[in-house]
């Protein structure tokens, strides 16, 4: 037995065989099968209720023992079991698992909509807020109870009569759609595959190649088969020198689960029903869009807010782009015979330019970015600043894949923090992207017996390619840095010190700075100390030289005006579908889009680009109306990383500091004052401004 597991607690145990019923200190994901959905599901969710029945009883006293308790103790097991049943959903997709997902995905909305609308918990709430014992509550209880009134007013809990009805109707079907969205962007990028001769293959890296060969040979094809999958679709697009292949795959990228693909798949109609119910569901709430309603309980004040910061950034980036984009242009006329750049030549152009500009490409680095070394690297910056310890640990109930690892975080006296599971490479039934998500949060979980403290878990979930010819993983820079994004979220899942459920980790922590500790990690990815632990040569086992990385790093900053605008430009079109829209079609979607772009981009994609039917983020995720958080968040996280280069990128104590006043805070306080605690200051953007190479820009 591990020193985690000795301090972990266990779940209430259960007689059942029904592994989302077990009551192993680890989830048994290899266990659970689609048929224990249903059973599991259901009887939680009846014990939910039960527990909702007794707390609301006009004889309970309105006491966070007799109420918040009992019920956090029910609906913390629903979450946890409803939770490994979505994670396989996104990892490990398989028809009737989808069934058996969807089929109970109504009556789980149902549930947590009956909840934020149940008056009687609203007045127990509104009483214990009210009473003496709350004036004898730890801050971090007084202010989960103050939340928890405005998550009322923001759940419905103030409506009456139709209302009311219309409001879960809404829930449930917005839920609905976003799980249709979802399934019909996997299955679009799974059901794609772009074949290719050899001579159409040129210069794509030979891992590449080699995948794209056994996919194949797999399908009975000859050549090379291609997917949309990440990676094999980036490298296509910046090393492919056939710009027919090219033109191909990106038309096939960008109009995925669109109106110009299979009809079944087509995201359109979901998209812009999904669009119609928030603005209906926001004025039943009493706020004039969706976007206020979703800015109610975020760090930024208002719409208007938003919007003055976006446009301000765009226009200190709009110079730095436009010399981009002219660089780009006259290099590809000069160099490459394309006096015309068509979307699917900028990554190609771009990279040859970065090439030629700086003697550097992300496949000269690759080979030194082992996924071994990058992990071993990153566990011993963690172990450096923050002073904890990261080693593997056995499984004994299994994972949900064979690449699946387990990792436990330890104090230096071998205590046990933490767990995470890392899920690193894309395979077929992965849902694409990268992300952090919890199993279990940390909570001194309250018992007949006493206390227990619970510890977190979380999940890790990348799609880097695997390995071939039995060779690691190897990474590209870019990777690198998703990897350490992630794991900055990870990091704030489990480094916490809070002891409550609802604000332990991320719990509760403003949407629009979650983003701070994960962008915050992509720094290290640029210091040499760092990366000098993160590299081994696939081959030599020789570390990353140094002309290598001052190649590297004076290519750092390469096109950041575009890339800056880019991100503005999807900040704003979601910031404008969810406050200024009034008709909701597809059509007025994509006008959204084209005039957004008009205003601040200086690329234009071609008449067929739609990348509003695959922006899970705001369809599928939970960042609607706040894409801006990435930007605004960045803010937060470069100024934050300047206390480190003032004191040493590698400084224990300020690590230390940084670990005490941000990512053990949860949501204790707000995040502006724990940012406040850290840096001595209110935020500035002078950092980020720097570090993106724009300082004359502002």
């Amino acid at each position: 037995m591990t020193a985690l597991e000795k301090t972990s607690s266990p779940m209430m145990p259960q007689p059942h065989g029904n592994p989302l019923l077990a009551c192993a200190d680890l989830p048994a994901y290899d266990q659970v099968r689609p048929e224990h959905v249903k059973p599991a599901i259901t009887q939680l969710i009846g014990e939910a209720r039960a527990a909702l029945t007794q707390v609301t009883d006009p004889a309970t006293p309105a006491t966070w023992a007799a109420v918040v308790d009992p019920l956090n103790l029910a609906t913390e097991r629903l979450s946890h079991a409803w939770g490994m049943v979505g994670h396989l959903n996104a990892v490990a997709d398989t028809p009737e698992l989808r069934t058996a997902f969807n089929a109970m995905l109504p009556e789980v909305t149902e549930f947590w909509t009956e909840l934020g609308l149940d008056t009687g918990l609203h007045a127990q709430y509104k009483r214990l807020s009210e009473s003496v014992e709350f004036t004898h509550l730890s801050t971090t209880r007084q202010r989960i109870i103050s939340h928890a009134l405005r998550d009322f007013r923001l759940s419905g809990a103030e409506l009456q009569g139709e209302a009311r009805q219309r409001y879960a109707q809404i829930q449930e079907r917005s839920a609905e759609l976003a799980q249709i969205f979802s399934e019909h962007l996997l299955d679009a990028t799974n059901a794609a595959t772009i074949d290719a001769s050899t001579a159409e293959a040129d210069g794509i890296p030979a891992d590449v190649l080699q995948v794209a060969r056994e996919a194949a040979a797999t399908l009975g094809k000859s050549d090379y088969v291609f997917t949309l999958h990440q990676p094999s679709y980036v490298p296509v697009m910046q090393y492919g020198k056939n710009r027919s292949l090219r033109e191909r795959i990106y038309r096939a990228y960008v109009t995925r689960a669109s109106d110009l693909g299979d009809a079944t798949l087509d995201n359109s109609a979901p998209m812009a029903e999904l669009l119609q119910l928030r603005d209906e569901e926001a004025r039943l709430l009493g706020f004039s869009s969706f976007a206020e309603l979703s800015l109610a309980p975020k760090m930024a004040d208002s719409p208007a807010q938003v919007e003055h910061f976006l446009l301000d950034l765009a226009q200190r980036a709009r110079p730095h782009a436009e010399r981009d984009l002219a660089d780009l242009r006259a290099f590809a006329t000069e160099n490459l015979g394309l006096p015309e750049l068509a979307s699917w030549d900028i990554a190609f152009a771009s990279e040859r330019l970065r090439e030629h500009r700086y003697d550097y490409s992300e496949q000269e680095v690759k080979p030194y970015f082992t996924e071994p070394q990058v992990l071993k690297g990153l566990f011993a910056l963690v172990q450096t600043l923050f002073g904890v310890h990261i080693v593997e640990a056995p499984t004994p109930c299994g994972t949900w894949h064979p690449e699946v690892k387990l990792w436990d975080v330890l104090t230096p006296q071998g205590q046990g923090i933490g767990q995470f599971y890392t899920d690193l490479h894309a395979r077929a039934g992965k849902r694409s992207g990268a992300w952090m998500d919890d199993a279990r949060s940390r909570w001194l979980r309250p018992g007949q017996a006493g206390a227990c403290l619970q510890t977190p878990i979380a999940l890790l979930t990348c799609n880097f390619a695997a390995g071939v010819g039995g060779q690691p993983a190897l990474l590209t820079h870019d990777d690198v840095q998703t990897l350490f994004h992630e794991f900055g979220h990870g990091l704030h899942h489990l480094l916490t010190q809070v002891d409550e459920l609802s604000a332990s980790g991320i719990s509760g922590v403003e949407w629009d700075a979650v983003e701070l500790p994960s962008q915050f990690m992509e720094n290290f990815c640029w210091e040499w100390e760092v990366l000098q632990r993160l590299t081994r040569h696939v081959d030599t086992g020789a570390s990353l030289p140094r002309a290598l990385f001052e190649r590297m790093l004076a290519a750092r900053n390469f096109q950041a005006g575009m890339q800056t605008l880019r991100q503005i430009e999807f900040s704003l079109f979601d910031l404008h579908l969810h406050h200024n829209l009034r008709s909701f079609t597809p059509q007025t979607v994509a006008d959204v889009a084209v005039a957004v772009r008009r205003k601040v981009a200086v690329l234009f994609p071609p008449d067929f680009y739609r990348f509003q039917h695959s922006f899970s983020h705001i369809f599928a995720g939970g960042y609607a109306a706040g894409y801006y958080s990435y930007k605004w968040a960045e803010v937060l996280s470069a100024d934050a990383y300047a206390q480190f280069e003032e004191n040493g990128v590698l400084d224990p104590r300020t690590g230390a500091r940084f670990r005490d006043e941000i990512l053990a805070r949860g949501s204790s306080r707000p995040a502006l004052e724990s940012f406040r605690a850290f840096r001595g200051r209110d935020p500035q953007i002078d950092a980020l401004l720097r570090h993106q190479g724009m300082v004359d820009a502002a």
